[in-house]
């Protein structure tokens, strides 16, 4: 990294976030009933939820709380589906499983700003709405009828008209837009600080720097070995995302890593942020080469890409998503980028959340595909119940087997032979 910078102090978000925490000392062996592997929003949330059932758990974490995506995403609140929309949910899990998912899904959003709000996070909580546009007629088409799919589940969204999503974009073009109203933006770190804060006073306990390289069965028991000692649970929640880290392998093995690339401007002037985005919506359209960006409290431009070829790709990236900030927002200059960082997002093949059972109340979960912050919500209470003796097949996500990827090593080749073909797409339908 450029001048020794360590990839976590490049994020925008490690410079402008709240104060951590103070955490314990915890040296020594340990016996709880729940230990939680991963301090990132799913684990916390988990953690937090399990200490005020009144059951004692403790988080490990490899290196420091938010340090894997829940400190490198982009922070916007999505309460949906990637690449899935409710008929798809209910085609693949049948009508009842559907639409137990469905309705996880929908809460996404108001959790998060539920939880803020009652917790007293201090996250720059915006629950502005967040929007879709359309880049096409026909996906005009696809949006108009996913709205209907969730407007006939109960949820409050609305198709807009090209006109009005020109009026709220800036962005000439657009077809119209999905409007989520329960959507919006958080500081992603200060909210991460906030969850930890949160399970530390319902009498939960957090240890960093303790990567967790091996989880083996003794009795009833499972004994998990750190750098700092032995822990004994009577459950475990492998909550780690993409790690790759010991014991984290479990879950990695499972999903697709995709190598997100983020920017953040220097503070632009208000007449300008006024142009494109009048109510500070989040955006993401239907690209398949994806466009988004989204302001912060201080009115900078954050936006994101995916690189093809990773050597050199934090400088190269910088200059290609500011470029076309500046060209799709018709800006009429070119903002100077004062934070670059590159994330990674677990895709599984089916784009839905899973549990994994790795034995007799050790349970992994996985799959918000890009959703993270929202889905994370609604994730780490699913797997709190899990950790709380709820039977995994009466919990509203899917069950998925236990075992790798087939050729995960080409697997994760996969992503750039997608961004290929996407531009490609992308092209040809500007022609």
């Amino acid at each position: 990294m450029p001048g020794g910078m360590q990839e976590h102090q490049r994020t925008l978000w490690w410079q402008t976030s709240t104060p951590k925490p103070t955490l314990p000392t915890i040296a020594g062996d340990r016996s709880v009933d729940v230990a939680v592997i991963g301090a990132g929003f799913t684990g916390l949330t988990a953690a937090l939820h399990i200490a005020r059932s009144g059951s004692s758990v403790m988080v490990l974490e490899a290196e420091a709380i938010g340090s894997g995506a829940s400190g490198f995403n982009a922070g916007f609140v999505v309460p949906n589906f990637a690449k899935a929309d409710p008929d798809t949910v209910n085609r693949k899990l049948g009508a009842e499983r559907g639409r137990a998912l469905l309705d996880l899904v929908s809460q996404g959003g108001e959790r998060v700003f539920s939880t803020a709000r009652d917790n007293k996070i201090d996250c720059d909580a915006a629950q502005t709405g967040w929007l879709q546009p359309a880049h096409s007629d026909q996906m005009a088409g696809a949006l108009k009828a996913r709205v209907a799919s969730w407007q006939a589940l109960g949820r409050p969204l609305r198709y807009l008209d090209a006109a009005e999503t020109a009026s709220l974009t800036g962005v000439r073009g657009y077809r119209g837009a999905l409007f989520d109203p329960t959507g919006g933006t958080i500081h992603p770190l200060s909210y991460a600080y906030g969850l930890a804060r949160a399970a530390l006073a319902a009498g939960a306990l957090i240890k960093e720097d303790a990567p967790v390289m091996s989880v083996e069965r003794m009795g009833d028991n499972w004994v998990l070995q750190t750098a700092g000692g032995r822990i004994t649970a009577r459950r475990v929640l492998l909550c780690t995302n993409a790690g790759k880290v010991g014991i984290a392998r479990r879950l990695y093995r499972a999903i697709v890593p995709l190598s997100v690339y983020q920017i953040a401007t220097a503070p632009l002037p208000k007449d300008v942020v006024a142009r494109f985005s009048p109510q500070r919506h989040p955006v993401s359209d239907t690209r398949s080469n994806l466009f988004t960006y989204r302001l912060d409290r201080d009115d900078r431009l954050i936006s994101g890409g995916m690189s093809l070829f990773p050597i050199g790709a934090h400088e190269r990236m910088a200059s290609g998503i500011v470029d076309r900030l500046a060209e799709e927002l018709s800006l009429g200059f070119v903002p100077k980028v004062e934070h670059v960082w590159r994330g990674v997002a677990a895709m599984t093949t089916d784009f839905l959340p899973h549990l994994y059972e790795f034995g007799p109340g050790f349970i992994g979960g996985i799959g918000c595909n890009g959703r993270g912050v929202a889905m994370t919500a609604m994730l780490g209470e699913v797997m709190a119940n899990a950790a709380l003796g709820t039977p995994l097949s009466a919990l509203p996500v899917p069950q998925a087997p236990a075992r790798a990827i087939p050729f995960h090593t080409f697997a994760q080749a996969a992503p750039s032979f997608a961004i290929a073909q996407a531009r490609w797409q992308d092209w040809r339908a500007r022609r």
